[in-house]
């Protein structure tokens, strides 16, 4: 065999084994990036949905204690312990209301927490006690109803939300199986191409120490 046909050969080995190397090398690399983004989307899962539907669960309590505080509001409590039960109540809602503001939320998020906090802050910040109740005329029904409109808004709201929750979380889910099925298609293709490269190799020494052995004898 001719010393330019050994040379042709041993080019069009180390050619297709630069390639495969270079391939497994871009495979790693994509790899990297696939678990970096499968990463950071259980992160999004946890941060931005169950952590705030939690958020939306403390709420939910809170506007519960201050519509009971509002419809009870003829069973003997003080003025100044019914306020201020109710602005305590509605500075912890608000406090986690700027929690939940700091997370990533989509536009529709937006909108209903938006609604939410205008409601609590306008609507259901009672500066007197004599609002809902006095001694001589009792409760008044129609004030009471009113609040009791506002707080089933708040929560049409919050049950928005909630339902937000739910339906990212399952896109959020659904793109880490994506990524994690793809992880597993770029896997086996690492394998075959592994493969290929030791087909490759051993094809490279057997044929040269054929060509040697042919050489010798």
């Amino acid at each position: 065999m001719s010393d330019s046909t050994v040379k042709r050969r041993k080019f069009r080995a180390l050619a297709i084994i630069s390639i495969l190397l270079l391939l497994i090398y871009a495979k790693n690399l994509i790899e990297r990036q696939s678990f970096r983004s499968i990463s950071s989307t259980f992160t999004e899962v946890y941060n931005d949905r169950l952590v705030v539907e939690g958020y939306i669960f403390e709420i939910s309590e809170k506007l519960f204690l201050i519509q009971k505080l509002i419809d009870h509001c003829d069973i003997g409590y003080d003025y100044s312990r019914v306020i201020n039960e109710i602005e305590d109540h509605e500075k912890g809602i608000l406090g986690i209301v700027e929690e939940f503001e700091k997370t990533k939320l989509t536009d529709q998020e937006d909108a209903y927490l938006g609604d939410f906090k205008e409601i609590i802050v306008n609507d259901l910040n009672i500066k007197s006690y004599d609002l809902l109740f006095s001694d001589s005329n009792g409760v008044n029904l129609d004030q009471v109803k009113l609040y009791d409109q506002k707080i089933s808004q708040a929560r049409q709201d919050l049950d928005g939300l909630s339902k937000i929750q739910l339906e990212e979380g399952e896109k959020l889910i659904s793109k880490a199986k994506v990524l994690i099925n793809r992880s597993q298609i770029w896997a086996q293709f690492e394998v075959a191409l592994l493969i290929i490269l030791i087909i490759v190799m051993f094809l490279l020494v057997f044929r040269k120490s054929e060509e040697t052995k042919g050489v010798i004898s």
